[in-house]
């Protein structure tokens, strides 16, 4: 193997196979629980006693954890010093020199210059410094040449390169960069305060202009952040971070796992937005994609020492089928620590302050999904179909964050429903913060697609907005990136479609699609932000009724931006109807900020078919819901659990909202202590078609 640059430097690693370390999770298998993995998982089935049938494979999977950890930690010291890879592996830059380090296990021939190895097949080479300067310039390309047992010789971009870039004019395959800049950046603010209710703003850089071409990181900093702060999300998602050479996989088919993409801009250009967001007190997340990589092999990590094995499973168990994907071999000591140390880095290095973790349901199961329907039976959680050694990762990598990182969130995409999922690691749980509602933008979007108004079902809007596991924190949503894809649209579009070219200005008509398509909008998003989790999201631009959908440039579209943009023009623009969205959108923070209700109880009194109400009780407020498309009810009787006066604390019916003003702002309402609703008292209201109306008590 030998390292060279654009200035024909040329450095040889020679190196055998005999250190190709996995961890113990197999043997580990044949292996009793400990005891204490027997006390540990007994809070789970406190909790959930329909676990008890299932606390072997509970205390199993935390022996599993318990042997992979304390294995780390006699080797490294601690799971801390383990993911520090990036601080050893790929370039790493001191006082006298460069050294390169890279994990290639298979054999490879001695060109030049021998390289020393460790325990674990990782090899190095140390530059010194000419004339006191790195003896590679800052910015110039690399790549790593290595000659096979059979006489090929192979080229690829190192694992563990900070920036990789692309130039069309020669070749579509991107090319490493030792990134080395003179004057490195420095964060001037420090992480703002983990948010007690959390409201994430899902985003994606290179969309985040109006404008048919990419978006850059200053652009978002510039005109993005002022926008997410206004509006009141104190989190934001950034997606598509890590580099991907198909733009159109929307960030999901990574290469170079240590380098932000660079067709945003450049690794500081990120920083700063980052260091921007949190002088906003905007708390940032990380999409990270550990459940899969791109299969390129020039310049991703597939294939990188001319096997198919060394990052991942060889054969077909290392091939997601309908992804076209490496999957990786979470069993394997060097593949931790790759992975590890690739949330420390994006931490350490970035300023992230935690993660979204992708494909999670992929990850847990052997099947990935594929073909699979959970029905909620534990014996899909539990069974032959599980993965344990992607479990045992996440568990690991959820036990890493929150142990060094203690204010570090971290969220998972998973749409089976696995139980304990969202509980302690030291309890047996796989530990993580937060999981994301699937079932919720799903059933919206079924609902419009294939219902009319009358025919929604109010007992299963909220059985499934409500439908979440006790001390699993979910985080709810009407429609993210994934509902607005090519082949779907966003719930804006599903309302009120190719009306919205032509009556969205306050100039025109109010149409019934369109005033049927503001107040369903805004009646959707507010149960599913009251009622639905302990968190909310949504994709950029659907707080303000985005319309169409999402298509990235490809060949199917002549590489089109047309709809790879967000039109914040239109929110902009004072004569359309977008800013009545937005301004309730608004709205509903500013009254989440006060009550705090995410982090609140929650009890549902009424689910009226015929009168299409739902009622609830949350965050010491009463909401008001009433969905028939046209019959408005006076003197609705509505059961509350609290006596006395009982005042408006928003409607969704103010003018400023796209509303009629058929609310009464300074309405007072008493209450009569009789039961009702299974309430002790009750409340006469009015309330119209189509609105919400939330009410504060005293």
């Amino acid at each position: 193997m030998s390292l060279s640059s654009t200035d024909s430097t040329r450095f040889a690693l020679i190196h055998d196979d005999s250190m190709a370390a996995t961890i113990p999770a197999a043997a580990a298998a044949t292996t009793q629980p400990s005891s204490a993995a027997a006390s540990s998982v007994q809070a789970l089935i406190a909790q959930d006693p329909y676990l008890e049938p299932y606390r072997a494979a509970l205390e199993h999977r935390l022996s599993l954890f318990e042997s992979t950890l304390s294995q780390i930690v006699k080797n490294e010291g601690s799971i801390d010093r383990f993911a520090r890879g990036f601080d050893r592996l790929g370039f790493t830059v001191s006082d006298s020199a460069i050294t390169f380090r890279e994990w290639a296990p298979d054999h490879w021939n001695r060109d030049s210059h021998p390289m020393t190895k460790d325990a674990f097949g990782v090899w190095e080479i140390v530059i010194p410094h000419v004339a006191g300067k790195p003896a590679i310039e800052h910015n110039t390309k690399v790549k790593i040449s290595m000659l096979k047992p059979d006489g090929e010789r192979i080229e690829r971009i190192p694992a563990w390169i900070r920036r990789a870039v692309q130039d069309l004019s020669v070749s579509p395959v991107y090319e490493a960069v030792f990134w080395n800049p003179p004057t490195p950046y420095k964060f001037v603010h420090k992480r703002p305060p983990r948010p007690q209710s959390l409201r994430i703003y899902e985003a994606h850089v290179g969309i985040a202009s109006p404008e048919s071409r990419v978006a850059t990181y200053k652009e978002f900093t510039k005109d993005v952040l002022p926008r997410i702060k206004d509006i009141g999300y104190n989190t934001i998602q950034l997606m598509a971070i890590m580099e991907h050479p198909y733009y159109a996989s929307f960030g999901y088919q990574v290469t170079n796992f240590f380098a932000p993409t660079s067709r945003c801009g450049t690794p500081e250009d990120l920083m700063e937005l980052i260091d921007t967001a949190h002088s906003l007190g905007i708390t940032v997340l990380l999409d990270v994609v550990h459940s899969h990589a791109s299969d390129n092999v020039l310049d991703g990590i597939n294939q990188f020492d001319g096997t198919d094995h060394q990052y991942f499973h060889e054969g077909p168990k290392g091939r997601h089928e309908l992804w076209g994907s490496r999957l990786f071999n979470y069993g394997h000591y060097e593949v931790l620590r790759f992975l590890l140390s690739n949330l420390r880095y994006w931490i350490d290095c970035y300023g992230f302050d935690g993660f979204r973790f992708d494909g999670v349901t992929s990850m847990m199961y052997t099947h990935h999904g594929i073909g699979t329907g959970f029905s909620g039976g534990y014996h899909e959680y539990f069974g032959g179909g599980v993965d344990l050694e992607a479990v045992v990762y996440l568990m690991l990598a959820n036990h890493f964050v929150h142990t060094v990182y203690p204010n570090a969130i971290t969220i998972a995409e998973d749409v089976s429903g696995m139980p304990t999922l969202c509980r302690p690691v030291s309890e047996g749980g796989v530990g993580f913060d937060y999981r994301l509602s699937m079932a919720i933008p799903d059933m919206w979007i079924k609902l419009l697609k294939e219902k009319s108004d009358d025919e929604w079902d109010m007992g299963n809007i909220a059985f499934t907005l409500t439908n979440r596991r006790w001390k699993e924190p979910a985080i709810s949503y009407a429609e993210s990136h994934d509902q607005a894809l090519v082949g779907d649209k966003t719930i804006a579009f599903w309302l009120m479609d190719k009306e919205m070219y032509e009556n969205m200005s306050d100039l025109s008509p109010l149409t019934p699609v369109i005033d049927r398509g503001l107040a369903l909008h805004k009646l959707i998003r507010a149960v599913t932000y009251g009622l639905g989790g302990e968190g909310y999201l949504t994709f950029m631009g659907n707080e303000f009724g985005h319309p169409e959908w999402l298509d990235f440039p490809r060949a199917g579209n002549n590489s089109s931006f047309h709809y790879a943009r967000r039109q914040y023009n239109l929110v902009d623009d004072g004569l359309l109807r977008f800013k009545y969205l937005n301004n309730w959108e608004r709205a509903m923070h500013q009254l989440e900020q006060q009550y705090n209700w995410l982090t609140s109880d929650q009890y549902v009194s009424l689910k009226h078919e015929g009168d299409k109400v739902i009622v609830f009780e949350r965050g010491n407020l009463l909401w008001i819901f009433n969905f028939h498309p046209s019959q408005s009810f006076a003197d609705y009787r509505v059961g509350t659990a609290w006596s006395g006066k009982h005042r408006v604390a928003l409607h969704s019916d103010r003018k400023v909202f796209g509303g009629h003003e058929r609310i009464d702002d300074a309405g007072e309402y008493l209450t009569v202590p009789q039961r009702w609703s299974e309430r002790p008292n009750w409340i006469q209201v009015y309330i119209p078609a189509r609105t919400v109306l939330i009410l504060s008590h005293e």
